[in-house]
């Protein structure tokens, strides 16, 4: 049952939940690129992502990766546990593409020898600029071993999402994960997982089955994260 609205982002609402220390997390239609510069609102794109970020938690789960995630509660809606986020986010790179494209002068489609994993400061007003450990620590964002913690969770978070999708002849190119302190001060991984946050290619032509359809122009989105959830076998309401 919800609440009151305590959050709302670009892509998601939390409200208040009956069960304390429960949030209700209701994934909107909107999709934006370029902090909100562009925006559009894409019907059945809630109902998308909130069913792809449900599979990849509960299998996340099985895998043993904590997370806010308690149940799905409707073609939207999300239960998840109440956390204080961590403004640290990790960025895990298979491949190169996106940013670190502009930032190091690589050619995009290069594979990497092993997954990197970068972090950036969540700040909208600052356009996310990347950080390393020692920022977080000395600012208070995150403590050195919560750093590490995320890091090797996020680790293993990319070898759980490679074995699902690969089979489906997907590649996981980049993804971004946030966490969040429970109440115990327990790290968790939050937010969610989907489309809007991951590069996912067709492993055969190379084409774009994420939000840079959105960005560049390239297409349906809807079509691209419908194809995502099918070969998945995750099925809609």
């Amino acid at each position: 049952m919800k609440g009151a609205l305590l959050y709302e982002g670009k892509g998601k609402q939390l409200f208040a939940s009956e069960t304390e220390g429960e949030l209700i997390q209701v994934f909107k239609d909107d999709a934006t690129a370029f902090d909100g510069e562009k925006h559009d609102v894409i019907a059945g794109k809630g109902e998308l992502n909130c069913a792809i970020s449900t599979y990849f938690f509960e299998r996340l789960h099985e895998a043993g990766v904590a997370t806010h995630f308690v149940r799905r509660e409707g073609p939207r809606e999300m239960r998840v546990r109440r956390l204080d986020m961590i403004p640290v986010e990790v960025v895990v790179r298979n491949v190169a593409a996106g940013s670190i494209c502009k930032r190091l002068g690589l050619e995009e489609g290069l594979e990497l020898p092993r997954p990197l994993t970068e972090l950036f400061y969540k700040s909208d007003e600052l356009h996310d600029p990347m950080i390393n450990a020692e920022h977080a620590e000395i600012f208070g964002w995150a403590r050195a071993g919560e750093i590490a913690f995320m890091r090797e969770t996020a680790r293993k978070v990319n070898a759980v999402l490679r074995e699902l999708l690969e089979p489906r002849g997907i590649r996981l190119i980049d993804f971004k994960l946030e966490f969040g302190r429970s109440a115990g001060g327990e790290i968790l991984l939050g937010d969610e997982i989907t489309p809007d946050g991951c590069r996912l290619w067709d492993a055969g032509s190379g084409r774009k089955l994420d939000k840079d359809v959105f960005r560049r122009d390239l297409g349906g989105l809807s079509e691209a994260y419908h194809e995502v959830a099918h070969r998945l076998g995750i099925a809609l309401s």
